[in-house]
């Protein structure tokens, strides 16, 4: 069987690589074979210039000739990356085979004159090395910044993923999925929680307590159920009803130290508080009435679970729990889907919250020594931070051995959110036979980046592939063997194309919509025994290096369908895109049309009010001031000495500031002949004809008050000459101020 699937695969390859070299004798070869001279510089300018115009340049940094090979068939030119990453191995055209066998053609066409020329998609390259690519595709996504890309330049990574291609991410993301989708995530996801802050320590140290007081209620269904067996066995063997000495419990486990039945009671009591918080039965209890067991409690029932898990001890008279148990346990199946994976080990696997293939996983299933790992003194956790997630101890096995899928899936846009799942997807195998009683890496851990570099169990079922991999068309044959082959598209298919939805959906708030970008991922799930699949992990960027014939098929072929998704569908919106399907296209909401707040300000402006001073009716004046008559003005200009311009107000303050003056209006308007050049400011007038003047203050300095020397009569002296003052120079002024 093995030996027919490497023929199908190689026959396959070569099929297709003739394909490929019948396209391109089709295309370029007939174009430099037409002309009995080839001027192949001509003709590298003439593509490269059409390559321009259509906007069809691509720079890859990695070695990914199926994607370059793609492209060129497509009429796109290479714009060769000079400062490939570090790490990577420069990439010459001598190592694509597409370009290889196009230097061969030329050379069997051309003979001896084109083998000391170079090859054509150089010359292409030298043409375009000054223009800006347009499609580029990287092995990482920090080599290009994707804020300094042009509009028009297509990547084939987003930004901030972390959000779901984390371990951490993905446990802190999937927690907020019921605010995006009507989904329960502990129907996908193992529950999970990030140990870098102490209240989800606290949290995890919760869920394994009350995951270990579940465990002790299904032990003692378990060994019931099992002695029931058992007893049922030996009566059909014997012939012989009363054998209940034989079948009790206590006697098969005479050897074995018997634990209290107490173990049962304080299990069944944690049990019971759950319950009773899940139907908010402890909201009017306090914390004083609250029996809840104290740390020495819970240290005594650890230790007593871990020696019940090993199998030193049993529980004695647990049948007398029996219905009890049971009773409680399909409760808490009913509110907890992920009852039926915890199993009785109440294993955990510890991950690095921010690496991938594997690297620093370990499985472990006593709380103080996960705990202890975490611990910020820890030599392993000073410079990462750890996430540990509840192990599936029930998962589905193909001849004893477990496995888990990668699942691919293409993100095309993040606004609206598109979703392109592949239909194909392969299976990976450990190397070992599954076994809880191990809680080694090599047994739980599916991934090719660990498997790969051990030797398969020989207790391993030999109808397993040495390369350690299955297509799912031939999972899919299994299942139909086993007479379960509607599990796959009944059950496993669709509920992986779900849960890549609705974690997409999730963490579409965090990433940033860039147009014109586009990203491949790898989902691993794991089956559980009723065939639903559990998300593991998401990873970016995920391997397309053939290193089994598994891959050696799908790899390339994912890639071929990548570009015909982002690049031919730009052309023709209905062509063939592959394997692919479209999982998930997200209803377009087209912005509402813009409304600015209106500014406008309808009435009439507010001005400021003047103050008005009432007219003095009762005011007398000295019979000096009243002898004194107004100075006659000629309209016309007279000759003699030039008059001095008025004073400033400024100057009249300065000239008024020694004298004594009382705040007055004056009763009537005083009426001066109009005087050439002299220009009045306009004042209020009322009906009456009546001017009215604002209030003048003019207070006296009283620190001068004793160099004045100011007798009463000067003081009224100064009084008349300040009142002539106010009636012939001041108030044009007054009045313009």
């Amino acid at each position: 069987m093995e030996l027919g699937e490497r023929k199908r695969l190689l026959s396959s390859s070569l099929e297709g690589d003739q394909r490929e070299e019948n396209k391109l004798k089709r295309g370029l070869s007939q174009d430099l074979t037409s002309s009995p001279k080839l001027d192949r510089y001509k003709i590298a300018r003439q593509l490269a210039e059409r390559a321009i115009k259509e906007k069809k340049i691509f720079s890859i940094y990695g070695h990914y000739p199926v994607v370059r090979a793609a492209l060129r068939r497509r009429g796109w030119v290479e714009k060769k990356s000079h400062f490939p990453p570090k790490g990577i191995a420069s990439v010459q055209d001598g190592s694509d085979g597409v370009a290889g066998r196009v230097s061969e053609l030329l050379q069997e066409n051309q003979g001896e004159a084109l083998g000391k020329m170079e090859d054509i998609h150089d010359a292409m390259a030298r043409l375009v090395k000054n223009e800006m690519p347009y499609f580029l595709w990287t092995i990482k996504r920090d080599i290009v910044d994707c804020r300094s890309l042009h509009c028009d330049q297509m990547l084939n990574h987003y930004g901030k993923t972390a959000s779901f291609t984390t371990k951490i991410g993905l446990c802190w993301n999937l927690r907020s999925l019921p605010w995006y989708v009507q989904a329960n995530p502990n129907t996908f996801f193992p529950r999970c929680y990030s140990l870098c802050t102490e209240s989800e320590k606290q949290a995890f140290l919760d869920d394994f307590r009350l995951t270990m007081a579940s465990s002790i209620l299904k032990w003692v269904v378990s060994h019931q159920n099992c002695s029931r067996s058992k007893a049922r066995n030996r009566r059909e063997e014997a012939g012989n009803s009363d054998l209940n000495h034989k079948t009790d419990p206590e006697n098969d486990n005479s050897k074995l130290t018997g634990l209290s039945e107490q173990l049962v009671v304080l299990a069944c009591k944690v049990c019971q508080d759950y319950l009773g918080q899940l139907e908010h039965e402890d909201i009017d209890v306090s914390e004083d009435a609250a029996q809840e067991l104290t740390e020495d409690e819970w240290r005594d029932l650890t230790q007593q679970y871990y020696s019940l898990i090993r199998g030193d001890v049993y529980i004695s008279n647990s049948r007398n729990h029996f219905s009890q148990c049971q009773a409680l346990l399909n409760k808490i199946s009913c509110v907890n889907p992920q009852t039926e994976i915890d199993g009785l080990q109440n294993i955990w696997i510890v991950k690095p919250a921010a690496k991938s293939r594997g690297r620093d996983i370990v499985c472990m299933n006593r709380v103080e020594e996960i705990l202890q790992l975490v611990a910020p003194d820890h030599l392993s956790a000073k410079d990462n931070k750890w996430v540990v997630q509840k192990y599936i101890e029930t998962p589905l096995l193909i001849y004893d051995t477990k496995f888990d899928i990668r699942q691919w899936f293409l993100v095309t846009d993040w606004n609206p959110l598109t979703i392109w799942f592949y239909k194909d997807s392969y299976l990976r195998f450990s190397t070992q036979r599954f076994s809880l009683d191990n809680l080694d890496s090599a047994i739980h851990l599916c991934n090719n980046s660990i498997q790969k570099y051990l030797k398969n169990d020989k207790g391993r079922s030999p109808l397993l592939p040495q390369h350690n991999m299955w297509t799912s068309s031939r999972f899919q044959e299994y299942l139909q063997q086993r007479g379960q082959g509607s599990a796959w598209g009944s059950v496993i298919y669709p509920s992986m194309k779900q849960v890549v939805a609705d974690t997409m959906q999730a963490a579409q708030g965090c990433m940033e919509p860039r147009r014109n970008s586009f990203e491949l991922y790898g989902a691993d799930f794991v089956l559980g025994r009723d065939f639903r699949p559990w998300l593991i992990e998401i990873n970016s960027s995920p391997t397309m290096h053939p290193s089994t014939p598994v891959t050696a098929q799908l790899c390339p072929q994912v890639q071929e369908d990548i570009i015909s998704v982002v690049v031919g569908r730009r052309d023709d919106r209905c062509c063939d895109v592959g394997n692919f399907e479209l999982l998930w296209r997200q209803p377009s909401v087209g912005l509402p049309p813009f409304q600015g707040p209106n500014l406008c300000v309808e009435g009439l402006s507010v001005r400021k009010a003047r103050k008005h001073m009432p007219p003095i009716s009762s005011f007398k004046f000295p019979s000096s001031v009243l002898d004194v008559q107004p100075p006659k003005v000629s309209p016309l200009a007279l000759p003699g000495p030039t008059p001095e311009p008025p004073q400033t107000a400024a100057q009249q303050h300065v000239t008024l500031k020694d004298a004594k003056v009382l705040s007055c209006s004056l009763p009537k308007p005083l009426k001066r002949p109009a005087v050439r050049g002299c220009k009045v400011k306009s004042i209020h007038t009322e009906s009456g004809g009546r001017v009215e003047l604002p209030a003048c203050d003019f207070q006296h300095v009283d620190n001068k008050a004793a160099k004045t020397g100011l007798t009463k009569a000067s003081t009224s002296s100064a009084f008349a000459h300040l009142s002539i003052c106010l009636l012939g120079i001041c108030l044009p002024q007054i009045v313009s101020f």
